[in-house]
């Protein structure tokens, strides 16, 4: 297949925020592609700078090898189907499809043959003279799609098309959508932030956060080979830890040194590690069992029991046809192929900050003052700081030594894993709390200033 899109370091800023950050991907021609991620991470940005909605501030757009940055969205192979739908209600299904053939003035004929071959590949055939305010909600999203569909467009951009569905019909649209992607062979792609859609319809998922894309594959790679721990946490249920790797193929989490499959990481390096809930076999516990743990909480789900499992000081999420009651001793046992070992979100397990001696005992850094005694620095001395995720804590905006946004947050088992960003001083920070908190959203944080590391910078002019 030859490549009908593709961006190359696409940045795009907003009042001074980056909501694409060196985006680039290629989109083969006549694939099903989703743009998947929470509210806010960039997908839709990206899908109107490929409709021509948007200017990048830098970066190339190309189709079919032509770069096309300057071309308005009229003269590009492209069209896109919204989440509304805007069809015209004092026209019927036919004339809303014909639409654009008139603006284009084809002969009559043409029209009529195209708009109907159109609503039979849509499954609206004997539908061409209703009108539009008497269809269900999945039949207008097939008029809205036949519409576009009908300018024979090399490119459909759907922007979450069947968020206002309801349950059923999203189920039955997602099977509707694919068979017609595979009908007329036209290159899809799709925004949505539900992760079964995105692994149900697509060839390909492309995965972002912060504007920043984290995993461009296939579903099943998606799934079963997530990048970080932003990835396995977002599709699906996981099991995510702390780990470190000792070297190739052996990685130590849970306090015992496991083999894995994965290498490349170096020696000695911090890594998380994700197990997936339905990866896990329970047996008796037993010499042959990789660990033991005991049994927290148990809930039916209908094809599955999902357990909490208390092992080595952390909970573990186990998917099992077999009930285990609570407080049972309970072997886990996984193979090599189902540890999954991920380059973590943030480098490193502390907050390394630069910072400065303002005056006698007294240091500053991200625009917080603390005062520590007999620090035996000169004012204007340049400082390292090292700060541990569990010295800072979560506290309301109030009583914050700052205010900040809130990137991610991973639970790690006994706790949750936070990154937050300071935008003033353009500083990403590492935390650890027992709080849950919104992600994407300003949360306030305090320093435990007795506790942080000062080591004086030497060799700065």
């Amino acid at each position: 297949m030859s490549k009908i899109i593709e961006l190359k370091n696409i940045v795009l800023s907003y009042e001074g925020d980056r909501i694409l950050d060196d985006v680039s991907l290629s989109i083969e021609n006549g694939q099903f592609v989703t743009f998947l991620g929470p509210s806010g991470c960039g997908k839709t940005t990206t899908l109107r700078i490929i409709g021509g909605f948007l200017t990048p501030d830098s970066g190339d757009v190309f189709f079919d090898g032509k770069r096309i940055n300057d071309l308005p969205p009229h003269k590009r192979e492209v069209n896109t189907v919204f989440q509304r739908y805007a069809l015209f209600p004092h026209l019927n299904v036919f004339d809303n499809v014909a639409f654009g053939l008139k603006i284009q003035k084809l002969p009559k004929d043409e029209i009529r043959q195209r708009v109907l071959e159109m609503l039979e590949i849509v499954d609206l055939k004997g539908f061409d003279k209703r009108r539009v305010n008497r269809l269900s909600g999945g039949q207008q999203q097939r008029v809205a799609i036949a519409r576009a569909l009908v300018n024979r467009p090399k490119v459909l951009l759907l922007d979450e098309p069947l968020g206002a569905l309801d349950l059923k019909l999203r189920k039955d649209m997602q099977i509707e959508l694919m068979n017609i992607q595979r009908k007329t062979g036209v290159t899809f792609i799709y925004v949505t932030h539900d992760q079964e859609e995105a692994l149900t319809m697509s060839d390909m998922v492309l995965v972002m956060k912060d504007g920043v894309i984290q995993q461009y594959a296939t579903p099943e790679d998606i799934y079963n080979e997530p990048k970080n721990a932003f990835v396995a946490d977002f599709i699906g249920e996981s099991n995510i830890f702390d780990a470190v790797m000792e070297e190739d193929y052996r990685v130590t989490f849970c306090g015992k040194t496991m083999v894995c499959e994965d290498g490349g990481f170096g020696k000695k390096r911090p890594v998380d590690v994700v197990i997936r809930p339905e990866d896990i076999d329970l047996a008796e516990p037993g010499a042959d069992t990789a660990l033991v743990g005991e049994v927290r909480s148990i809930i039916f789900k209908g094809v599955h029991y999902e357990m909490t499992i208390h092992c080595g000081g952390l909970d573990w999420m186990v998917h099992s046809t077999d009930a285990w009651p609570v407080g049972a001793k309970v072997g886990l046992n996984f193979g090599p192929h189902d540890i999954h070992v991920m380059k973590r979100l943030f480098e490193g397990s502390e907050n390394v900050l630069e910072g400065e001696v303002t005056a006698e005992d007294t240091v500053s850094f991200l625009g917080c003052e603390f005062e520590r005694e007999n620090l035996g620095l000169e004012p204007g001395t340049k400082v390292r700081l090292t700060v541990s995720p569990k010295d800072i804590e979560v506290v309301s905006s109030d009583h914050a030594d700052m205010v900040v946004f809130l990137e991610s947050l991973i639970y790690k088992g006994d706790y949750n894993e936070l990154i937050v960003y300071n935008y003033e001083k353009g500083k990403s920070l590492l935390l650890h709390s027992y709080l849950d908190q919104q992600v994407a959203t300003d949360i306030g944080i305090k320093f435990k200033f007795d506790r942080i590391g000062i080591e004086e910078v030497t060799g700065v002019d």
